[in-house]
């Protein structure tokens, strides 16, 4: 997929979370930053230099893990990472060290002397994160790091990203459709879609975008008298109940704090028990779906001309 006037400023030390469908050129913008394609126009600066073919001393600075790596399977995990420590020209005093602290860190101990051919994907994804790491590098740029995993390889590999941004400081450039990763994660994001970037900014304020006076609650208790009480009160204009989660729309911004206190003491006198609740802008799902939607019916400019 091409990309056409991509705009994106990936602010220092952040994680930053790149949307958007399959084809929408997630994986183009990617080789851009890495200098192996070209853009047609524009540049991309990468630590305040231009990315060029050549910038191969740029290219030393950074990280990569492509979607599904791939490695020789008949390399092991110690091989492999030896391999790419003499690519990058790492002397053997620095390389060897820092080849048993990520075998350790990637709990690759076990595995470090077997064939990568054997290993399971989530056992490939940890070979992965352990080659791109082996530079030291300021900026990484993962596409789609956790595809194909198990949800504890996904949690494993979203609390790995998270420390490598709080604890060693890098900056991180994630590319994923796995929406629930990418909250729980990232500081920005940009959203692309058909090559073009809808989206720019902080996650906050791609939520504040669809912004609603709906709250979800899930309730465990008589949800049919429930409902009829939240239709009581003053300003709620819409109760609806689906799969067990009970949305409750309130009638303006103005009377959305206001309203919420009712809302809660309710369960104060009554026996039901409220699980869990979400107020309607909490869900970058939403945000996500909505500005595709607005940018395909040519109704962005509207969108993101309200005041964040």
């Amino acid at each position: 997929m091409a990309v056409n006037d991509l705009n994106l400023d990936m602010p220092k030390n952040s994680i930053y979370g790149f949307l958007g469908p399959n084809g929408a050129g997630k994986t183009t913008t990617i080789k851009m930053l890495l200098g192996l394609i070209l853009p047609s126009a524009g540049i991309v600066d990468i630590f305040g230099e231009r990315m060029t073919l050549d910038s191969a001393h740029l290219r030393k600075r950074i990280g990569y893990i492509p979607t599904n790596p791939k490695f020789p399977e008949k390399m092991t995990p110690l091989s492999y990472l030896n391999y790419i420590g003499k690519v990058f020209g790492i002397p053997k005093q620095t390389r060897i060290p820092r080849i048993t602290e990520l075998i350790r860190s990637m709990d690759l101990l076990s595995l470090s002397s077997s064939e990568i051919r054997k290993f399971s994907t989530g056992e490939i994804t940890r070979v992965g994160l352990a080659s791109c790491l082996i530079n030291d590098p300021e900026l990484l740029l993962m596409d789609e790091p956790t595809s194909g995993l198990d949800p504890i390889g996904r949690a494993s590999t979203v609390n790995l990203i998270t420390e490598l941004n709080k604890v060693q400081k890098k900056s991180i450039f994630v590319s994923s459709h796995i929406l629930a990763d990418i909250d729980r994660i990232c500081t920005h994001v940009g959203i692309v879609n058909n090559g073009k970037l809808i989206f720019n900014g902080t996650v906050t304020e791609v939520k504040k975008l669809i912004r609603t006076n709906t709250i979800e609650l899930q309730i465990e208790g008589d949800l049919k008298y429930l409902l009829d009480k939240f239709k009581q009160i003053p300003h709620v204009i819409d109760v609806s109940l689906t799969n067990h989660i009970v949305q409750v729309s309130i009638d303006s911004q103005e009377h959305y704090l206001q309203t919420l206190p009712q809302i809660f003491s309710i369960f104060q006198t009554d026996p039901a028990e409220l699980i869990s609740f979400k107020s309607g802008s909490e869900n970058l799902e939403n945000a996500f779906l909505k500005l595709l939607e607005d940018e395909k019916s040519n109704g962005f400019l509207r969108a993101i001309s309200k005041k964040l």
